[in-house]
């Protein structure tokens, strides 16, 4: 998404459509810890991100002027969507984003495939299953973008 290797322009063109329509951000609390520090802040400077944790804690402002606040999955989505009014809520984190779709708040699933197998990490959606219906077609630069609505029964 940075714009390098062959085709990068095509991953700045998706990267730009992102960060245009994020309105918030729900993310998972590891996914907080492990990005304030070199976000400097929230992911996108100024966007409000609601974290999913059972470890509340009062309202930080990161350096960068985004509201991080903690709270349960349905109150963060909640919340996130009222901040986010008609722009995009990003869910950030394999495990919120599987426990959004079980919980039925997951309208699209975005996945940015890149050519690279790590072999570790949180598996995108173990063991879960949702009928995908494709919104597009995929954009391919450097890495492949595919953007699915999730159907609902």
């Amino acid at each position: 998404m940075a714009g390098e290797g062959p085709d990068g322009e095509i991953d700045l063109g998706v990267r730009r459509q992102v960060d245009a329509a994020v309105g918030a951000t729900a993310i998972g609390r590891r996914t907080f810890d492990l990005g304030v520090g070199p976000w400097g802040g929230t992911p996108w400077p100024g966007v409000p991100s609601f974290v999913v944790t059972h470890r509340t804690r009062h309202d930080l402002i990161g350096d960068n002027g985004g509201t991080f606040a903690f709270d349960g999955l349905e109150a963060a989505v909640r919340r996130a969507r009222e901040a986010a009014g008609d722009r995009d809520v990003l869910v950030l984190g394999a495990y919120v984003a599987r426990q959004a779709l079980r919980a039925g708040l997951l309208d699209e699933v975005r996945i940015h495939l890149v050519p690279l197998l790590m072999g570790e990490g949180t598996p995108l959606f173990a063991e879960d299953r949702a009928e995908l219906v494709p919104v597009g077609r995929p954009v391919t630069g450097s890495v492949t973008h595919l953007r699915y609505g999730v159907a609902r029964p």
